[in-house]
């Protein structure tokens, strides 16, 4: 009875709301709240062409007419100074970008670079001294701990600048999302979660219970639109290094192997091999310096074993030039392993021929047709290209010119030189490689 009188007495009730308080504040708590400070709402601001989608359209709807669109992410600060990294997909097309903070100030954005295939992106306000999000790391996650998705979903509509927050549990690791016809990113060596993650997630952290980001949030598998419980996350590792060269070179530099695997058609064929077989090795590449020729099977790559040509691409994506690649390999029975120097992309390295402009051309070498997957052993490959000119020729970045009117192309040179022959005469034909089929297409050029 004592006790019952004791919790009654207004110390009694301060001890005992003191005791719930002490409850209610969990790990998630104390993790959400060293993390918020530091996410962002990334508002975007981009011009897409309108392309008519029926009969009527033709009519109502002007040639080369653009319309404004709005998009919305989130992203973290990881630099005091103003760095932030969020999703590509959120920053791509972007004419401007404009941050809000969490205590909601709004800065413009500057784009330091973007990296289509990884999906990261870094951008820099003019702002500093600001809270910055503490990095963990991903390659100790369990199957079945906390996890913390934070970020802005649907932006002011809710109300403020203030980050949500959802709950949920590592659903497993090395994930990896077979490509889709709309998806330029590769999805690999993910981190699963079915911490909800909806519009406006992309590009905000994904952090454990000490309140380190481990992850970006960068997809959801959904019928609906909606999260259901099947989120992905980059691990924090690949970020990071991604968002390094973007900000030292403006671009990615990527890993080279030399080296093709077989790919989605043998899904399962690693479970008769027991790993992943070697298709074709490029003639004096890092691969065949290291004694890899095709028909070798791939066992396993930086202590990963392969099993499909999705784990063979997380590895190169994880790895850069200059770095010794340890992979073991089984040949007539019997395992060795190997150590492959990574070199940097051929058509990263070659030298690019200017022509109509603004395309960039390189010449397909041996080297060039293994990192392509050419059919063509000759030609120019098309490495860059500004859209009004893929528009009026036709063409497109990575097709290969074999022959214009009736020239045989050899490389880029050729190309100039018959591209300057042929100006303000008819129309030239242009014979080309895309996608392993042969096409042509016929244009002026001035």
């Amino acid at each position: 009875m004592r006790s019952a009188l004791a919790a009654d007495t207004p110390q009694g009730r301060a001890q005992a709301n003191q005791a719930i308080t002490t409850t209610r504040r969990t790990a998630l708590v104390d993790a959400a709240a060293r993390v918020a400070p530091a996410v962002v709402s990334v508002n975007v601001v981009k011009r897409e062409r309108a392309t008519p989608q029926t009969p009527f359209d033709f009519f109502f709807v002007p040639r080369g007419y653009e319309r404004v669109v709005q998009g919305l992410g989130s992203g973290f600060i990881v630099s005091g100074d103003g760095v932030i990294i969020t999703n590509q997909h959120v920053t791509d097309g972007a004419d401007s970008i404009v941050v809000t903070t969490r205590d909601g100030r709004d800065f413009n954005a500057r784009l330091l670079g973007e990296d289509p295939l990884t999906d990261i992106a870094v951008l820099r306000i003019n702002a500093w001294g600001l809270p910055t999000a503490p990095i963990g790391k991903s390659s100790d996650l369990m199957i079945g701990e906390w996890v913390v998705a934070i970020g802005n979903p649907y932006g002011f509509l809710l109300g403020n600048p203030e980050p949500s927050v959802s709950a949920g549990v590592v659903s497993a690791v090395g994930r990896n999302l077979l490509p889709g016809g709309d998806q330029p990113g590769v999805y690999v060596h993910m981190i699963q979660t079915d911490a909800a993650i909806n519009p406006g997630n992309s590009g905000g952290p994904l952090i454990n219970v000490l309140g380190q980001v481990v992850g970006v949030n960068s997809s959801i598998l959904s019928n609906t639109g909606g999260s259901i419980g099947l989120g992905f996350a980059i691990p924090i590792e690949r970020a990071l290094r991604v968002a390094d060269e973007l900000r030292r070179f403006g671009a990615v530099r990527r890993a080279w192997v030399g080296l093709d695997v077989a790919g989605s058609e043998e899904l399962n064929a690693w479970k008769r091999a027991g790993g992943l077989r070697v298709t074709r090795v490029a003639a004096g590449g890092p691969a065949a310096r290291a004694g890899i020729t095709a028909g070798d099977v791939l066992i396993s790559a930086g202590s990963q074993p392969v099993r499909t040509f999705l784990d063979w691409e997380s590895i190169k994506l994880d790895i850069s030039p200059g770095d010794s690649l340890r992979v073991e390999v089984q040949a007539g029975g019997r395992r060795r392993p190997a150590s492959v120097v990574v070199e940097e992309l051929p058509t990263s390295r070659a030298e690019k021929v200017a022509v109509l402009g603004d395309m960039e051309l390189v010449t397909v070498t041996p080297e060039v047709q293994q990192e392509r997957g050419l059919r063509s052993a000759r030609g120019a490959l098309i490495y860059r290209m500004g859209q009004d000119t893929q528009e009026a020729t036709g063409l497109q970045e990575g097709d290969v010119i074999l022959q214009i009117n009736r020239q045989t192309i050899n490389g880029a040179e050729d190309t100039r030189r018959a591209f300057r022959t042929a100006a303000g005469r008819t129309p030239v034909r242009v014979y080309f490689e895309r996608g392993g089929q042969m096409g042509f297409a016929d244009f002026y050029v001035q």
